[in-house]
């Protein structure tokens, strides 16, 4: 609830209800024979998002506001995972058949850690990593940096000669993840985001695909403007210094960084 350029976003309504739990009907989606748990911080302006998943028979583990890290490894000790899917609560377009492929593609390993994220190719806002606790314990013991602990996975992916690794690039060999930006940070993020709920989200048809979201935008072009000044804009740019395997043309300064 504490977003710093978007206040309370999670909280914003899409369709009728909560901008979370509409990502979290898109989650369940993927059919991942697995405990969905909202991860959230101990702060009192997060009562609120306890009590949604309250309402909605969702677990919710409350911990550390900025060290994710710890918050991700004491949830999952507290839960008993043996394998841990990370999805960021910006991604309110996530599409359940991407989430399965990740996890498809950790258990086809062995391997420690899977994304789709290095390098990215899916439109921002399709953000899955999924890896095992063994690795999600030695990270924890060992990150000691502040983006490391912020971003929870960083020390992981950032190791390739110590954890098993892989990617997941969007079939199509298209990459759509500087152009196309689907996530949740900025008023316009969330004004693209309602758009696409409006045209697409039916009673009856809770969950659309990736595929139509491009179908969406390719019929109407105007709304792919709502949000273009952020495309490309993530947390990488203030840390590209620190960052071995991320490049600079994987991210951007955004033009109200510029001024």
């Amino acid at each position: 609830m504490s977003s710093s350029r978007l206040p309370g976003k999670v909280m914003l309504p899409l369709a009728g209800a909560p901008l979370l739990e509409r990502m979290i009907e898109r989650v369940r989606a993927a059919e991942i024979p697995a405990e969905i748990v909202v991860i959230t911080s101990a702060e009192a302006n997060d009562d609120r998002i306890q009590r949604m998943c309250q309402g909605i028979g969702i677990h919710c583990f409350r911990g550390h506001l900025t060290d994710l890290l710890d918050r991700h490894y004491k949830a999952a000790c507290k839960f008993g995972a043996s394998v841990i899917a990370k999805i960021p609560s910006d991604c309110p377009l996530i599409d359940p058949k991407i989430i399965r492929k990740v996890f498809q593609r950790l258990y086809s390993g062995p391997f420690d850690y899977v994304s789709n994220l290095h390098p990215a190719s899916y439109p921002d806002g399709n953000d899955v990593e999924v890896f095992t606790f063994s690795a999600l314990r030695q990270t924890w013991k060992e990150a000691i940096r502040d983006f490391e602990r912020e971003h929870t996975t960083p020390f992981l992916w950032e190791h390739p000669e110590r954890f098993r690794i892989a990617n997941v690039r969007w079939e199509t060999g298209t990459d759509y993840s500087m152009t196309h930006r689907w996530t949740i940070d900025y008023p316009e993020d969330y004004e693209f985001i309602r758009t696409v709920y409006d045209y697409l989200w039916k009673k009856d048809r809770p969950v659309f695909f990736l595929q139509d979201i491009l179908d969406l935008v390719d019929t109407h072009p105007e709304l792919a403007k709502i949000n273009e000044k952020y495309r490309g804009v993530n947390w990488y740019r203030n840390h590209l210094e620190s960052l071995r395997i991320i490049a600079a043309e994987q991210t951007r300064i955004s033009e109200a960084e510029l001024v």
